[in-house]
Parts: structure tokens; C-alpha cells; sequence
């Protein structure tokens, strides 16, 4: 299985991620992990809002890349934010 995962920062709530994972709890502790680097390690504390599983790999990757995508933002802004 795999997750799209849409989070939000605790620490500055106006600041929110979209990934894929197989593992989704494993993913988070990544990007809460104190040791981690990149764009999300600035940001951490991290909560997961939503995650969608597909039990298809490429439909996964499509629903991420949308949600990355213009019309994808508002659609998450309007459901998910």
C-alpha cells in the first residue's frame, strides 16, 4: 500500500507538506526526527492531517502530483486545509 500524506507544521501552522510513503508513521518520525535535514526540519513539530491509501503505487504518485499542482492546492485548501 501507499500513502499521499498531507501535514501541517506545528510549530508554524501556515506551513504544510504533501509526500508519498509506504510507510506512513515511519515517514512522519523522519521528518520529526531531531537529526533529520531539508526542507521539513525547520518546520518540525509535524502532525499528519490526511492520508489517502491506494493500494495502486502509480495512482498514488498522480493524486501526489496533483495535490502539487494549482488546481491540486485549492482542491486541498478547500477539503483538507
Amino acid at each position: 500500500m501507499t500513502w499521499v500524506y498531507l501535514q501541517r507544521s506545528l510549530s508554524d501552522p501556515d506551513c504544510v507538506y504533501v509526500g508519498l510513503t509506504e510507510h506512513l508513521e515511519e515517514r512522519l518520525a523522519q521528518h520529526n526526527d531531531p537529526k533529520g535535514e531539508g526542507y521539513t526540519a525547520k518546520y518540525r513539530p509535524w502532525k499528519i492531517e490526511v492520508g489517502v491509501r491506494f493500494s495502486n503505487r502509480l495512482k498514488a504518485k498522480a493524486f501526489e502530483k496533483y495535490l502539487k499542482s494549482g488546481s491540486g492546492h485549492a482542491f486541498a485548501k478547500r477539503h483538507f486545509w
